[in-house]
């Protein structure tokens, strides 16, 4: 039988070295940032767009009065969810008193109590209520996201604003690797989406796909495109957006990305 070889010191103290390198790196590989982490910091830190800026600001100083005890984000609104989604909800902005408030996307407002509810019904999220930041609720498979990060007066952000947002959701998609699905809320999200296929020389121009609620679009990157009107007051409190007909909308999102 042949002895197995005794490693001298030096070689001993070289895989010791070896060894707490590797540790080192591993170590430091831990503590480095996501790309989402880093994105979202300068998300929070944006100030490209002065009307929005003193909106957002002029609504967290003077507040709704059901919210005047409450201390308001004011800020830029960053993507919320799985890191790993295959299913993308991109909607308008925040709203004034919602995610402007709390900072976390359809976060204590009325289109929010609309949707969480059908997310957790669908699967994809761990809770029904989104009340604030720190509610514990966590989102399956789907990462949510907006045209524009900052509350816009009357719900209406300016080409200008919008168009300084994009890089943001250029980065944001770069960074979802794993999309199967984007699900546009409103016709500035699905917009925004094919603006963002454009930018990127998918497709070269946004003829042919036309918004209607439950569109649905294979496009060439692989990605389907539904469409949805946008979880508004207005459009719930109408009818014109109803629980079954949204639902349906994210019952589809979830069997096209488990390939069914």
């Amino acid at each position: 039988m042949t002895p197995t070889p005794q490693s001298s010191p030096k070689m001993r103290l070289r895989q010791g070295r070896l060894y707490a390198s590797g540790l080192c790196a591993a170590a430091t590989m831990a503590k480095m940032p996501s790309a989402l982490t880093v994105l979202n910091h300068e998300v929070v830190n944006c100030a490209r767009c002065p009307r929005l800026v003193a909106y957002r600001e002029q609504v967290g100083r003077e507040k709704r009065r059901a919210y005047r005890d409450h201390e308001y984000w004011a800020r830029p609104v960053p993507g919320f969810g799985d890191p790993h989604a295959r299913v993308l909800v991109l909607g308008l902005a925040p709203g004034a008193h919602g995610s402007n408030r709390t900072g976390r996307p359809f976060t204590g407002d009325a289109s929010g109590k609309f949707m969480y509810p059908i997310l957790y019904k669908v699967g994809f999220a761990s809770q029904p209520n989104a009340d604030h930041r720190d509610d514990g609720l966590k989102l399956l498979d789907c990462y949510i996201t907006a045209a524009v990060r900052c509350a816009p007066p009357d719900n209406k952000p300016l080409p200008s604003e919008l168009a300084n947002c994009a890089p943001f959701l250029d980065r944001e998609l770069a960074i979802l690797k794993n999309l199967k699905v984007v699900v546009a809320l409103g016709k500035i999200g699905f917009d925004a989406y094919l603006n963002y296929l454009k930018r990127n020389s998918v497709i070269q121009n946004r003829a042919g796909y036309a918004f209607a609620h439950a569109a649905s679009y294979s496009m060439p990157n692989g990605v389907v495109l539904l469409a949805s009107y946008h979880p508004s007051n207005q459009n719930t409190a109408t009818g014109k957006l109803t629980a079954p007909m949204f639902e349906q909308v994210f019952r589809e999102a979830k069997k096209i990305a488990a390939g069914k």
